[in-house]
């Protein structure tokens, strides 16, 4: 299989001023996907301009026809399954279904506690993503569901039509401890990885594939647990949190190596952040759209 390089388009800027232009430039430049952050603010970004995943990739799908579209990914941590999985079905309509929803435990950070509660235990958000994939599963995939839980609950929650994909839109598990991973491996169409953190700061990229390689045979074990086989689920890994950081981005050639390296781990598709000046995720934007146009014909 080919790889497929997709985008991360972070959603700082108004619609009018450069918001839109983004989305429509990533599908003229052939990009699979094009994902947003799923937060209510985000770290260096927390005191500026920052918009909702939901109406953004709503806005995206109105100015866009083949581009798919996608959250990187969505948590529990300000969200419940009712309403998001309406808010779902509506967006998998309003594309003509091209949503694929990147899902997540969450994290530690300001969304964490913006609905006035105290962070949750990693035990806890783990308990908590369990069920909330395992109902948000069901409520896009049933006419009616009602539902009692430990965290979550519904009560003849109706999501008629349903999702546009059938039988539902994708999931995508971003998952790298045993029980996402069975998350993953149970109910998604897609794996996400964005590497070992542990390695962030003083790692080397050598260090890193073979962390990712452990990963993918993580991934490998608990597909076995339901019968699945691990090559029938798509593996993207989101670029940036890796001892490498920008340098993929650096030329045409840098990215080839550094995805020909993934795509032998067995990724199938590699995400990179759409250039941000004065930030992380600065690059140069002509380098960066010439891998997008070229990079892909390297890699079979």
């Amino acid at each position: 299989m080919s790889l497929r390089l997709s985008t991360v388009i972070l959603p700082y800027r108004r619609w009018s001023e450069g918001g839109r232009q983004a989305w429509q430039r990533a599908e003229e430049l052939g990009f699979h996907t094009a994902y947003t952050y799923d937060h209510l603010s985000w770290r260096s970004f927390r005191d500026g301009p920052w918009f909702g995943a939901v109406p953004t990739l709503t806005a995206a799908a109105a100015v866009t026809d083949r581009l798919r579209l996608g959250t990187l990914v969505t948590s529990p941590n300000f969200r419940h399954p009712v309403n998001l999985a309406k808010e779902l079905i509506s967006l998998d309509d309003i594309s003509g279904g091209r949503v694929t929803l990147g899902i997540g435990a969450g994290g530690t950070g300001f969304d964490a506690t913006a609905l006035g509660q105290e962070p949750w235990t990693p035990r806890e958000r783990a308990d908590r993503f369990a069920e909330f994939v395992a109902l948000l599963d069901q409520l896009l995939t049933e006419d009616s569901v009602s539902y009692k839980g430990d965290f979550y609950s519904a009560h003849e929650a109706r999501n008629i039509p349903g999702c546009v994909q059938r039988p539902r839109l994708p999931f995508a598990v971003a998952a790298t401890g045993p029980r996402g991973l069975r998350l993953a491996a149970r109910y998604g169409q897609a794996w996400v990885t964005t590497g070992d953190p542990k390695l962030y700061e003083n790692g080397t990229p050598e260090q890193s594939v073979q962390a990712i390689r452990g990963q993918v045979g993580k991934l490998t074990d608990a597909c076995a647990e339901f019968g699945r086989d691990v090559a029938g689920l798509d593996k993207i890994l989101l670029t940036g949190f890796t001892p490498d950081r920008g340098r993929p981005l650096e030329s045409l050639d840098a990215f080839v190596d550094f995805a020909g390296r993934h795509q032998e781990l067995g990724f199938t598709e590699i995400v990179v952040h759409w250039p941000i000046p004065d930030s992380d995720f600065a690059a140069d934007e002509k380098v960066f759209e010439q891998i997008a146009m070229e990079a892909a014909a390297q890699l079979h």
